[in-house]
């Protein structure tokens, strides 16, 4: 027999779910005009992957919290693999892409574990995606401190 959630308990997930789902689409927002702007594809593949998430998550805000913790694993694992690739790609281009590749590894990390444990529970996953956000946080600031140099190094650049 199912176990019947609490009001306000219900209430937490579906905001949780909202909140989610407007990190999802305004860091795919980013990540689009990110990877259009400099022509990295892998950062505008995730772009679109997160703003269809988004979308995804406020026309279904009722989706059950062990269909959006896969949804959010699939994400993280998604996006970590594409992190790495894209430091991979901009190593000529970038010092310091160990953060961007830390950072995807951390994603990856953070989905396997979201993966491996599903019933572990609402409150115990908003732990986990406390974690997740800071430490992400923390490795995006260190890159965004990197690459605020990229307008000079990209004017010397060979045109193509």
């Amino acid at each position: 027999m199912a176990k019947r959630i609490s009001v306000d308990r219900w209430l937490f997930v579906v905001t949780l779910v909202l909140v989610y789902g407007a990190y999802a689409f305004v860091d795919g927002l980013t990540a689009i005009w990110v990877g259009v702007s400099s022509r990295a594809w892998g950062v505008l593949l995730f772009g679109i992957l997160g703003v269809g998430v988004g979308i995804y998550t406020f026309f279904y805000p009722g989706v059950t919290v062990i269909a959006l913790l896969y949804l959010i694993a699939a994400w993280a694992l998604v996006r970590g693999i594409l992190e790495i690739v894209t430091a991979i790609q901009l190593r000529k281009e970038i010092s310091y892409e160990w953060v961007l590749v830390i950072s995807g590894l951390i994603s990856i990390i953070f989905g396997v574990v979201l993966v491996a444990n599903p019933r572990g529970g609402a409150l115990a996953m908003i732990l986990v995606i406390g974690a997740f956000a800071f430490a992400f946080g923390v490795m995006m600031i260190v890159l965004a401190f990197r690459v605020r140099r990229w307008p000079k190094r990209l004017e010397r650049l060979p045109q193509t």
